[in-house]
C-alpha cells in the first residue's frame, strides 16, 4: 500500500525544447529543478509515474547532519540550510520541523562508536553531542529503561516526505520548469559526441544536458546508454500511527525501532537496522563491489530469496528509443512491506516507550532504496559523455540530502562553484578508485 502523497498540477505537453532535463521526480529531481529555475535555467522535469511516488514519498522523514558519512557532512550542513528556509522559498507546506534528532546508545561500544564520529565531525563544528544517561531521562521522557547515554543534535530534523517533494516541484513550476509525470525518458540522443536531446515516450525533447536522478532505476537506464552503475535496491518497511500523546517530539532511533513525529500528531515508525535485500540476478553481478559493505553490515541485511529475482530477471537491459521501456511497464515501484519485520519494530517500541502500546496503525508501505557500494551518491559528470549528470545512489540518504544534492547538481550543469566539495561524489570512484565498476 503506497502512502498518500499531495497532488499538485503538473503540464500536459512537452516543449520543443529547454536547457536541461531531468529524469526522476522524487526528492532530487524536484530540487534540481527548482535550483535550475531559480537560476534562469530553462528545465523540463520527466517522471514516469508521479511526484515522489517512489522512495521520495515512503523514507523516514528525517533530514540529519548526525551520523554522516564524513564525506557527505558539508553536503548535509547545506541540505538543512535550505530545509530550514525551504517552506518560505516554496511558499508551502513541506512539514519541516527543526525538532532534533537522537541516538540511543544500549551499550558502551554504542557510546565508543558515537565518540569516534564526533571526533570525525568536530572540523565542522556540529552541534552534535553526547548525552548522559540522566540527560537522556530529562531529554525523552517517558522511556522505560535507563540509557546509556545517546548521540543528540539538537539542530537536525524533519519534513514531511507526502508533503515535500510536491511542494518544491509545485513550487519549480512556478518558476517557470516544466513538471511532466507519466512521462518516461526512453534514452538520449547525442551530436558531435555530446548530449542534444531526451527521448521521452510522449516525443524528444532537445536539450544540452540530461540529469538522471532516477533513484532505484537509474542503473537500468544508464546501463541501456553504455554507462555502468554499481547500483542494488534493499527493501524498507514503515508504517504510521494515529496521534499519540505522551511521546517525544525528537526523531529518535534506537537499535531495533525507531520513530518521529508527523505534523497530524501521528508518528512513522520502522525497525532500524532491519532491511531486506533481495536477492536479484545484479547481486551477483556486483558481488565483489560490494562485499566489503556486506562484511560491516551484514547484521543490518536480511537476505531473501523472493519474487523480485524472477521479475528483475525479465526486465529487458536493453531496447531501442523506439521501443516500449521498462519504465512505461512499471510506473510505480509498489513493494508490499514486511508485516513481521514492522511488528518487531512495535514490540520493540511499546517495551521501551510505554505511551507507544496503545498506537493505532493507520497504514503501513515499502519502499525500495538504491544503495551504493560506498553508501555515499553519485552527484556528477560522467566523463566521455559531455552532457550527462548522475544525481543517484543515495543510498537511503537522499530525503535530508537532497536539498544539497539538487543544489550540487545544478551548480555541475551551470558551472558555478558548487555548493559543496563534489570530489567524494565523482562518478569516476567507481572506475578507477577503491571500487570496481560492474
Amino acid at each position: 500500500m503506497a502512502p498518500r502523497i499531495d497532488q499538485i498540477e503538473t503540464d500536459q505537453v512537452i516543449p520543443k525544447r529547454v536547457d536541461v532535463v531531468i529524469i526522476g521526480g522524487g526528492i532530487v529531481g524536484v530540487c534540481t529543478a527548482m535550483f535550475l529555475a531559480e537560476k534562469g535555467v530553462s528545465v523540463a522535469l520527466c517522471e514516469k509515474g508521479h511526484i515522489a511516488g517512489e522512495q521520495s514519498s515512503r523514507n523516514w522523514g528525517w533530514c540529519r547532519k548526525m551520523g554522516r558519512d564524513v564525506a557527505e557532512i558539508p553536503l548535509a550542513i547545506e541540505s538543512l540550510r535550505f530545509w530550514e528556509q525551504m517552506n518560505t522559498r516554496v511558499e508551502g507546506e513541506t512539514g519541516f520541523r527543526k525538532e532534533g534528532v537522537v541516538y540511543l546508545c544500549e551499550t558502551q561500544d554504542d557510546i565508543a562508536r558515537h565518540e569516534e564520529w564526533l571526533e570525525h565531525a568536530r572540523p565542522y563544528q556540529l552541534d552534535s553531542h553526547l548525552l548522559s544517561p540522566d540527560a537522556v531521562d530529562k531529554l525523552l521522557p517517558g522511556s522505560a529503561r535507563k540509557w546509556k547515554g545517546a548521540l543528540y543534535t539538537p539542530s537536525d530534523g524533519r519534513a514531511e516526505p507526502q508533503k515535500a517533494a510536491p511542494a518544491i516541484a509545485a513550487a519549480a513550476r512556478r518558476m517557470g520548469a516544466y513538471i511532466l509525470t507519466g512521462c518516461a525518458v526512453r534514452g538520449i540522443e547525442t551530436s558531435a559526441g555530446k548530449v542534444s536531446g531526451a527521448v521521452t515516450e510522449k516525443g524528444t525533447i532537445a536539450c544540452d544536458t540530461v540529469v538522471v536522478a532516477g533513484g532505484a532505476w537509474s542503473r537500468l537506464f544508464l546501463g541501456n546508454i553504455g554507462v555502468t552503475f554499481p547500483q542494488l535496491k534493499i527493501l524498507g518497511s514503515v508504517m504510521r500511527t494515529k496521534p499519540l500523546d505522551g511521546v517525544p517530539s525528537q526523531a529518535v532511533g534506537a537499535s531495533d525501532f525507531a520513530f518521529r513525529r508527523r505534523l497530524d500528531g501521528g508518528y512513522t515508525v520502522a525497525q532500524r537496522g532491519a532491511n531486506v535485500a533481495p536477492i536479484v540476478p545484479d547481486s551477483f553481478r556486483l558481488f565483489f563491489d560490494f562485499l566489503p559493505a556486506l562484511r560491516k553490515q551484514w547484521h543490518e541485511l536480511r537476505l531473501r530469496v523472493n519474487g523480485r529475482f524472477i521479475e528483475e530477471w525479465q526486465i529487458p537491459k536493453r531496447w531501442t528509443l523506439d521501443q516500449k521501456t521498462p519504465f512505461e511497464t512499471v510506473r510505480v515501484l509498489d513493494p508490499a512491506p514486511v508485516d513481521s519485520i514492522l511488528e518487531e519494530a512495535k514490540v520493540n517500541l511499546a517495551r521501551n516507550f510505554p505511551a507507544f502500546r496503545n498506537m493505532e496503525i493507520v497504514e503501513s508501505w515499502g519502499g525500495l532504496v538504491d544503495v551504493m557500494p560506498d553508501a555515499v551518491p553519485v552527484i556528477s559528470h560522467v566523463p566521455g559523455v559531455p552532457g550527462l549528470v548522475i544525481a543517484s545512489g543515495m543510498s537511503g540518504h537522499g530525503f535530508g540530502l537532497g536539498p544539497g544534492t539538487g543544489r550540487m547538481a545544478a551548480d555541475l550543469v551551470t558551472g558555478d562553484v558548487p555548493i559543496a566539495d563534489p570530489t567524494p561524489f565523482r562518478y569516476e570512484r567507481f572506475l578507477r578508485g577503491t571500487t570496481k565498476a560492474a
